[in-house]
């Protein structure tokens, strides 16, 4: 695990399919931003056939659900 993987919050991976409204979202796995800023490593839990992954920073909300509260 990386210094970032270590400190920082990840950022959520998910897959996307659909859009706007009607678009269904599913977690996939986390990602950490490297150190300068310019990628990120990813980790992902399985594998998308179809859809678009989509990268986004947690909400609190997320983090509490994790949290067990």
């Amino acid at each position: 695990m990386k210094r970032n993987e270590k400190n920082q919050r990840p950022h959520g991976v998910f897959v996307v399919e659909g859009e706007g409204d009607k678009a269904f979202w599913t977690r996939v796995g986390a990602a950490w931003p490297h150190d300068d800023g310019k990628g990120f490593n990813i980790q992902l839990s399985c594998l998308p056939v179809n859809g678009r992954l989509v990268i986004r920073e947690r909400k609190v909300a997320e983090d509490d659900v994790e949290a067990g509260q």
